[in-house]
């Protein structure tokens, strides 16, 4: 999801990566940002399809295409940030990932401003964000969460978000493998804030100097000043990897 405020400076070397220090061993806990990180949005095309069949409409691939290049720039839930928010939806953009209303509101408020003459488009757009169906896990995604679970080491999500990540978890299969949700809607704090983090290790019961933290922005490098160790990986398209095998390589080395 978009990030909110700027996170505290961090250095990073060419592979984006700060890097846990010995003194951090061994690493109890993995935090990972969702959106970016674990999953990707699925394609746009597919998206404005699947959206307008919701709504009765059969769209040529030409005209989708058009128009989810029209809602890209607009501002879509899962990215990019809109090019342009408007003034009536500033209040619900400040507060999307506070509150679901305001997370559903400024994202349909968003789509409304492209004018694709189909009823009830803007809301179905959004509803494909809720649903499994309109994401894509990286495929690296279960084999890493699984080797941590077999290894003995916590994992939390932690999300900038305004709605529930547990039933698209669930409908992957993967949610028994996720020991905690730090969701900024339910935390009421959003990433880079510390406090997201230091809650996430609470509720893991886990040391932050023992928590590594994974995700793909600057925001999530904000858990440095919670005190976590923090690997930052490129945002990879659908059904590519994205690097978590890193994850590996860092938290279960002796």
């Amino acid at each position: 999801m978009p990030d909110h405020a700027q996170p505290p400076r961090v250095s990073r070397g060419a592979d984006d990566a700060v890097r846990p220090s010995p003194s951090r061993r061994p690493v109890e806990a993995v935090l990972f940002d969702f959106h970016g990180t674990l999953a990707q949005v699925e394609e746009p095309r597919e998206w404005v399809l699947a959206a307008a069949a919701a709504c009765g409409v059969e769209l040529d691939r030409v005209r989708a295409t058009a128009l989810a290049d029209r809602l890209l720039t607009a501002g879509r839930a899962g990215g990019p940030l809109p090019a342009r928010v408007p003034p009536r939806l500033a209040e619900l953009w400040s507060d999307r990932d506070l509150y679901p209303h305001a997370h559903r509101g400024a994202y349909t408020g968003l789509a409304e401003t492209v004018d694709a003459g189909i009823d009830g488009f803007a809301d179905a757009l959004y509803e494909r964000v809720l649903v499994p169906e309109g994401w894509v896990p990286y495929p690296d995604t279960e084999p890493v969460l699984g080797a941590l679970r077999e290894a003995g080491v916590k994992v939390a999500v932690v999300s900038n978000i305004g709605f529930d990540l547990r039933p698209l978890f669930a409908a992957w299969k993967l949610d028994e493998l996720i020991d905690a949700w730090a969701l900024s809607y339910e935390v009421g704090r959003c990433k880079p804030d510390p406090g997201i983090f230091l809650r996430a290790c609470g509720m893991l019961g886990v040391d932050p100097e023992r928590t590594l933290m994974v995700g793909d922005t600057r925001a999530d490098a904000g858990a440095v000043a919670a005190g976590c160790a923090v690997l930052v990986l490129p945002c990879a398209d659908p059904g590519r990897p994205n690097g978590l095998g890193a994850v590996l390589d860092l938290a279960l080395r002796n």
